[in-house]
């Protein structure tokens, strides 16, 4: 989806999916590089008018990296509150946060990340229209390519693979309402 804000100051809602395969024991993170802006980025894109964020991430992932939903678990933080009722439940989010989408054009997303976990590589290819350039980097391989990737993308992950792949909740995907 295009940005729907295209005005000075304005933002837009993203998604973004940061996921972990683990292969021999070891832990990987993924990776794209994006076809307009040259970057390592973890797959994600804009949340449509018609989708909530969750299911935004979801329709990204199997986009951008060709994972079908039943390959993945989502990841959450032990304290979370597991139930409410009345309400569509989505997963607690790894983070939000705002960044200027273009230097000094004053656009901004205001992006809502969530972590997933593999353990099998993706049953499909990223879609035609996508980045078919994908990367399985471990921490210290994303930290070593830290200089391709925005700062916070290799932040995120070294928290994600060395503080809560080993510390969150695995939760199944069909936990979590669209």
């Amino acid at each position: 989806m295009p940005h729907i804000h295209t005005e000075i100051g304005q933002h837009d809602l993203t998604t973004t999916a940061f996921i972990i395969r683990i292969e021999d024991g070891q832990a990987y993170g993924l990776v794209h590089k994006h076809k307009k802006l040259g970057l390592l980025l973890p797959v994600g894109g804009h949340v449509e008018l018609n989708e909530t964020p969750w299911a935004a991430a979801l329709h990204e992932i199997q986009e951008e990296s060709g994972y079908d939903e039943s390959q993945l678990v989502v990841l959450q933080p032990v304290e979370r509150i597991r139930k409410m009722d009345g309400v569509k439940a989505h997963p607690v989010p790894l983070f939000l946060q705002t960044h200027e989408f273009k230097k000094d054009e004053g656009h901004f997303h205001s992006d809502i990340g969530f972590l997933f976990l593999s353990n099998e590589l993706p049953r499909q290819l990223p879609g035609t229209d996508e980045s078919a350039e994908l990367f399985w980097l471990s921490n210290k391989q994303i930290q070593a390519r830290k200089g391709e990737m925005p700062a916070d993308i290799a932040q995120i992950y070294d928290f994600c693979l060395t503080t809560a792949l080993e510390k969150w909740d695995k939760i199944s995907i069909g936990e979590f309402n669209r």
